[in-house]
């Protein structure tokens, strides 16, 4: 019998996602770190970094709830049905600095980030590649969370990981590292929870 090569990937957890109207499995990383970590609370504003396909902006949305909002960046379009207290906008993260759609007194609490680099295969490039992305998201959450706000952040395991931590300890008062369960055993990648901002 032969197998579809789209499918390859197809678990329980995708399966899940696609019964509960989430575009993606990654969903449940993110449910794993508020359940974990309660990243967010009723009534936040949320930055979601890399946002597509809407699986974070969606779960964001409902845990945030209608006093909330949560905007989503990504370079890829966001196709699925929002709330109204959720917006995708395709936009670059470099781009942030020079876009209308943040400003000096734009203020969130939790800056969210899933960013990763397309893969080449070669795992230090794509650690490497990953360190750049999460520095990025970085910069953006010392410039846009309010006081007291939290980052987390994915990255790929490499000789930058430490790096990286070292400058998320300096910003946060808190800092944890997280593989959440329904990480695919075979993926490099773990989240650094980052609270309470400096």
């Amino acid at each position: 019998m032969k197998t579809n090569p789209k499918n390859q990937w197809e678990d329980h957890l995708t399966r899940r996602a696609r019964a509960e109207n989430y575009p993606a499995r990654s969903v449940y990383k993110l449910e794993e770190i508020q359940n974990k970590f309660k990243v967010m609370k009723k009534n936040d504003q949320v930055l979601d970094l890399g946002c597509a396909p809407g699986s974070w902006l969606l779960y964001a949305a409902k845990t945030v709830g209608a006093g909330g909002r949560v905007l989503g960046l990504d370079l890829s379009p966001v196709d699925i049905r929002l709330p109204e207290n959720a917006r995708a906008v395709q936009e670059n993260v470099l781009n942030l600095e020079h876009s209308a759609l943040l400003d000096d007194h734009t203020r969130f609490n939790v800056v969210l980030s899933d960013m990763a680099p397309s893969t080449s295969g070669r795992k230090d490039v794509d650690a490497m590649k990953s360190y750049e992305l999460c520095c990025m998201a970085l910069t953006v959450a010392e410039k846009y969370l309010g006081p007291g706000g939290h980052f987390v952040c994915k990255i790929f395991q490499g000789n930058e990981f430490a790096e990286f931590q070292k400058k998320v300890r300096s910003t946060f008062k808190e800092s944890k590292i997280f593989k959440p369960d329904s990480c695919r055993k075979q993926s490099k990648e773990i989240y650094i929870i980052a609270k309470f901002k400096n």
